[in-house]
């Protein structure tokens, strides 16, 4: 488990790439990236950034190769912001949490749709003639 100055070095590295990444960086692959965490190396040698795309539909390939073209700028402004001996490397991953999140909220959608809409009468009901009439066990016609 990380120590308090790695968590607190992992949230401002994710706030000065923000930052970057949406104020300076004149790429249009990641102009619109959502970093959504970074986990350091306790010695700082290298740093995982966790992003996401705005949406769906984006490429997530396409916005990670427009992420790793502009490595050498993102390690320069870090650098330049923050007042560490060491910057880490950066290695660029898709945040699947968010793709997951988006999945689990689109079925919570259909589900709530489905039980909006109004329910078929019961197929064992005594009104269509179904099991539901006969349900005296079979006792009516004898005279016992």
């Amino acid at each position: 488990m990380p120590g308090r100055r790695i968590e607190r070095l992992n949230e401002q590295f994710r706030r000065e790439l923000t930052e970057v990444l949406h104020g300076v960086a004149k790429d249009p692959r990641v102009e619109h990236v959502t970093i959504t965490g970074v986990s350091s190396a306790p010695d700082l040698s290298f740093a995982r950034v966790f992003v996401a795309p705005p949406t769906e539909e984006a490429a997530g390939e396409e916005m990670l190769a427009g992420l790793r073209a502009a490595l050498p700028f993102l390690r320069r402004e870090l650098g330049a912001r923050m007042r560490i001996r060491r910057v880490p490397e950066l290695r660029f991953e898709m945040d699947l949490g968010v793709a997951h999140g988006r999945r689990i909220e689109e079925l919570l959608h259909e589900v709530a749709a489905v039980d909006q809409r109004p329910s078929a009468p019961d197929a064992g009901t005594a009104e269509d003639g179904g099991a539901a009439g006969a349900v005296d066990g079979g006792d009516a016609g004898r005279d016992d």
